[in-house]
C-alpha cells in the first residue's frame, strides 16, 4: 500500500468517483477517522446507512482481500493523525462499559501476539548482529519513546562500550550530537505515532554519513523506517492519551537479552566489575540488613 498517507488519498479518489453508497463510505472515514478506525464493518455501515456487505466490497475495491486487512492499514494510518483530544475521545467510547484494567492488560497481551507474529527471527538477529558489531551506538527516542531509549541505553552502557543516548533539544543540538557518526557507528532510532520529526531527520543525516541505521517502530510504512537499514516491528496502541508501550518494550528487552548472549564473555567481565563496584560503595540493598538506608 505504500506510505500510509497514500490510504487517505485512496479514499478521497473513491469519495471523488465511486458510486452513491461506497461514496458515503468514503465520506464518512475521511471526516470521522478517529472513529472508523475502530469499526467493525457491520458497524461501520450502520453509520453510514449502508449493508455490511457493501462496505466489505469497498474495501475490496480499494485492494484490500477483505474488511480485516483494510481496518488494520487504516487503523495504522488513522492513529498517527490523532490529536490528543481525539485520543481521549475514542478511548473513552472504547473503554467506557467499565473493566478498564481488565481491558487494557488484555490489549497489551494481544500487541505482545501480534510482536512475536511481526518480527522475523532473521531481521532480529541481523538488528542484534548490527549492535555487537557497531563501534559507537547512539539511540534516539523523543516523548514517550524517551522511556524506551533510556532504558536500552542503561542496560546497553553497562554492557557496551560508546553508548550515547540521543538528548533532544534545539535542531542545532541534535546534529552536534550526531556530527562524528560515520560508517562504523550505528543509529537507533525508536518512535511509534505520532511519529517524531527529529527521529525521522535523524535517521536520514546518519545514513547520509553512511552509517547503520536500524528503527524500531510499529510499521513498514512508518516514517523513521525509510533511511533504516533494519526495522524492527513490535504493535503498540493508545490508552486514552497515554501510549501503550508494553509490546516495544518486550522487544527491547530481548534485544538486550540476545545481544548478551552473543557477547556473553564480554558482558561478564563488565558486570564482575561492577558487582566489584556496587560492593565497594553499597549500591544495593542487602537482604536481611535493615539498619542500611536506600
Amino acid at each position: 500500500m505504500g506510505l500510509n498517507k497514500d490510504l487517505f488519498e485512496l479514499i478521497e479518489e473513491k469519495r471523488l468517483k465511486a458510486s452513491k453508497s461506497h461514496k458515503k463510505i468514503a465520506e464518512f472515514i475521511s471526516e470521522h477517522y478517529e472513529k472508523a478506525a475502530y469499526l467493525t464493518a457491520a458497524k461501520l455501515g450502520e453509520c453510514v446507512g449502508v449493508s455490511e456487505s457493501t462496505v466489505v466490497r469497498f474495501a475490496c475495491e480499494l485492494g484490500f482481500d477483505g474488511y480485516p486487512s483494510f481496518l488494520r492499514a487504516f487503523n495504522e494510518a488513522a492513529r498517527n493523525k490523532l490529536t490528543a483530544v481525539q485520543r481521549i475521545e475514542v478511548s473513552l467510547d472504547r473503554l467506557k462499559d467499565g473493566e478498564v484494567l481488565s481491558k487494557v492488560l488484555h490489549n497489551d497481551i494481544e500487541h505482545i501476539r501480534h510482536t512475536i507474529e511481526a518480527t522475523a527471527d532473521e531481521d532480529f538477529n541481523s538488528a542484534v548482529d548490527s549492535i555487537i558489531n557497531a563501534k559507537n551506538i547512539y539511540i534516539m527516542g523523543i516523548r514517550s519513546s524517551a522511556a524506551l531509549a533510556s532504558f536500552m541505553g542503561y542496560y546497553f552502557k553497562l554492557m557496551l562500550p560508546n553508548v550515547v543516548i540521543v538528548r533532544t533539544g534545539s535542531r542545532s543540538e541534535l546534529y552536534e550530537q550526531l556530527m562524528r557518526i560515520s560508517e562504523d557507528d550505528l543509529l537507533i532510532g525508536i518512535s511509534f505515532p505520532r511519529y517524531s520529526k527529529q527521529t525521522v531527520n535523524a535517521l536520514a543525516y546518519a545514513r547520509s554519513r553512511n552509517a547503520d541505521t536500524l528503527a524500531i517502530t510499529d510499521s513498514k510504512d512508518s516514517p523513521i523506517a525509510e533511511n533504516a537499514h533494519n526495522v524492527l516491528l513490535a504493535k503498540s496502541d493508545m490508552v486514552s492519551f497515554v501510549d501503550s508501550l508494553v509490546a516495544p518494550m518486550s522487544l527491547i528487552n530481548a534485544i538486550i537479552v540476545a545481544v548478551s548472549i552473543k557477547n556473553y564473555e564480554e558482558v561478564s567481565r563488565n558486570f564482575r566489575k561492577l558487582e566489584e563496584i556496587w560492593e565497594e560503595y553499597d549500591v544495593y540493598e542487602k537482604n536481611g540488613d535493615s539498619s542500611r538506608g536506600v
